[in-house]
């Protein structure tokens, strides 16, 4: 047959809270909070990065293209 569960003392004492663990966890969640920052400033300076390249590789194939379709122009005389 199964036995009652066993109860705690009625009266337990309050924990010590230790000052520098306090100071550890409020250390902790501020590096996270700057680690989180920093992750979403990254993210945006890579997204700005990308449109930058695209766009500067599309402006380079566009005058590319028009040299050479005026290079054609000129040696086939169109």
């Amino acid at each position: 047959m199964a036995q009652p569960a066993r109860r705690p003392p009625a009266v337990e004492e309050p924990p010590l809270v230790d000052p520098s663990e306090i100071e550890r966890a409020y250390r902790l969640h501020r590096a996270r909070r700057h680690a989180r920052l920093e992750r979403r400033r990254e993210t945006q300076l890579a997204r700005f990065r990308f449109w930058f390249v695209l766009i500067a590789l599309v402006i380079a194939i566009a005058v590319v293209g028009v040299t050479v379709w005026r290079e054609i122009e000129k040696l086939f005389g169109l």
